[in-house]
């Protein structure tokens, strides 16, 4: 397998930083999570563009340095996927500091880029279609004044791995955050969904969630299957009432919850089934009114 890294197309196991990284030590690193998936036109990758936008904007936030432009980022990503010949897999592009010095700042320091392809299934294996158990955590989410929950920074998800080791270590399969003033944040790498009188509600960015590219669509998706589709705070209890509830992300992709805190949901609903079936039918190029979200990799 092959990984792009500093411009250069390395073999996996020549893949290395120095132990005195930067990130390393203090974190300081932006990064992507996307999907290839295979179609009947050969792999595209989901949302690339999208993707990558981000990324630059966390890059410009945290006054990081890129040499190289979204274009390029795709044409090389789309490069990387053809030299390893993969059908699907999961990117993950990540912008860091590297080593120059021992100490918090970053001026004068280089700035590295790697772009690694990984096999990945289920995210959540079977459970992904029969639904999970989640835990409400009794970490809270980190809000805007202490870190960006907006940019995919590495620092922010030491926040993810506490919350997620709790609900494992408690016998659920996920956590799912609170925001400081009580109201539903994320999951430990989703954004959460409910539905409520067959409306489609999420939590709004002010409550300190990811702005999730697959959260993006499903909104969207949602508004073409004639649903109503809110951004508004959500209590805990909210979550126990739900007539349905999901997690998504690019790793996740819709995963069903079955039951939060002991509290039995059942099984999935049908507005969750019908979005998990319309975003695998975009995915996989069989919507064409949707295929502008696709990068095909062979084009």
């Amino acid at each position: 397998m092959k990984i792009w890294m500093n411009g250069k197309f390395v073999n996996w196991k020549d893949a290395k930083v120095h132990v005195l990284t930067h990130a390393l030590h203090y974190g300081t690193a932006i990064f992507e999570g996307m999907r290839c998936y295979e179609t009947t036109n050969g792999p595209a990758i989901f949302r690339m563009k999208d993707h990558y936008k981000r990324l630059a904007q966390g890059i410009q936030s945290y006054q990081f340095k890129l040499d190289y432009d979204i274009d390029e980022l795709r044409t090389i990503t789309k490069k990387l996927i053809r030299k390893n010949k993969l059908k699907s897999c999961y990117i993950r592009p990540i912008v860091y500091v590297g080593y120059k010095s021992i100490g918090i700042d970053i001026r004068g320091a280089p700035f590295e880029i790697a772009i690694i392809p990984v096999k990945l299934g289920k995210y959540f294996g079977k459970k992904s279609e029969t639904g999970i158990s989640c835990q409400v955590s009794s970490w809270k989410r980190i809000s805007s004044t202490i870190l960006s929950p907006h940019v995919k920074a590495s620092a922010n998800y030491l926040n993810s791995v506490l919350a997620k080791r709790e609900a494992v270590d408690a016998g659920y399969d996920e956590a799912i955050l609170l925001s400081e003033e009580g109201h539903v944040s994320e999951g430990s790498g989703e954004n959460v969904f409910i539905v409520q009188k067959g409306e489609l509600i999420t939590p709004p960015l002010y409550d300190g969630v990811l702005a999730g590219v697959t959260r993006e669509t499903i909104m969207e998706l949602g508004k073409e299957m004639g649903l109503v589709v809110k951004e508004r705070s959500i209590l805990r209890d909210e979550l126990y009432t739900a007539e349905e509830v999901f997690l998504c992300g690019t790793a996740a992709e819709i995963t069903p919850v079955r039951n939060i805190d002991r509290r039995e949901l059942g099984k999935p609903g049908p507005i969750t089934r019908e979005l998990v079936e319309n975003f695998f039918n975009i995915v996989k190029g069989k919507d064409d009114r949707f295929v502008k979200w696709l990068d095909f990799v062979n084009d």
